[in-house]
């Protein structure tokens, strides 16, 4: 049986980006309370966040955990969007704008020396395009959303969470907040750093979450972590009113941990006492 909380669309692309399904679920208090708008939140790898194959992975529990938030009143919820990935999920999620020079296309092509991973083209901007262009256009069109920035998130891991915060400083004016799990700092080392020190927008209407655990890839998360929160109290932002910043120790890699933690970043983000 369909579930009436759950719907599907094919949004078309834009030319260089690989096609991909669009999910919605729409909390129960969407049907419940047929005059009120909801805000949005925008997940990446959205194949793991409502119909997971526990078996194969666990998934991110979204509209369990939000819905146990709501009912205990401790958040809005969220309207989620999730964009399913494709095969170049590194090149959708890799924030394109600190690797553009020369210097910054060798330091990733040294990075990536050592990894099994490999970019086909680096096409975030495009990526970020799209949803700002065509996928938030359409959503806000055929639901009752909030459109504004304040009211309009993202939220991801690993790459996901890059593509989050670089989101966030594309378009400031879009988003208001990133959750940010796990994030992959090293990847993108002091060049995205560099990016965020001069296009990090301003604390006034933006909220950003980060954690990150101590196993696995996690353990090699800590030193960058601290750079960012060093960038972030330069910029301004306060610590548990728009950043909040979190370890978990003994914590990894991997969904099982993100989604026993997920309550935390919904809770920052969409609290009704924001």
């Amino acid at each position: 049986m369909k579930n009436p909380l759950l719907q599907k669309h094919q949004l078309a692309s834009l030319p260089g980006l690989q096609e991909r399904r669009v999910e919605v679920w729409l909390p129960p208090q969407y049907h419940q309370q047929p005059e009120a708008r909801f805000p949005v939140l925008y997940m990446h790898d959205g194949q793991n966040l409502f119909k997971p194959k526990p078996r194969v992975y666990p998934g991110w529990q979204v509209s369990e955990k939000i819905s146990a938030l709501a009912n205990a009143n401790v958040i809005t919820p969220p309207i989620v969007v999730g964009l399913w990935n494709t095969p170049n999920r590194l090149g959708d999620y890799l924030p394109a704008k600190p690797f553009e020079s020369e210097s910054g296309k060798a330091a990733l092509k040294a990075y990536l020396r050592g990894t099994p991973w490999r970019v086909n083209h680096i096409v975030s901007d495009l990526y970020l395009r799209w949803i700002v262009g065509q996928v938030k256009p359409y959503i806000d069109g055929k639901y009752r959303t909030l459109t504004g920035a304040e009211q309009t998130c993202l939220m991801g891991s690993s790459m996901g969470a890059l593509i989050s915060l670089y989101a966030v400083c594309e378009y400031p004016q879009v988003f208001g907040g990133a959750g940010c799990l796990s994030t992959h700092w090293p990847i993108g080392g002091d060049l995205f750093l560099e990016y965020l020190e001069e296009k990090l927008p301003s604390p006034a209407g933006h909220k950003l979450y980060f954690d990150y655990g101590t196993e696995s890839l996690d353990a090699e998360y800590a030193p960058w972590q601290e750079k960012m929160d060093a960038l972030a109290l330069r910029h301004a932002y306060t610590p548990e009113q728009n950043y909040l910043s979190l370890v978990f120790p003994g914590e990894s890699h991997h969904e099982r941990f993100w989604a026993g933690r997920l309550h935390i970043p919904l809770s920052f983000l969409f609290s009704t006492n924001a």
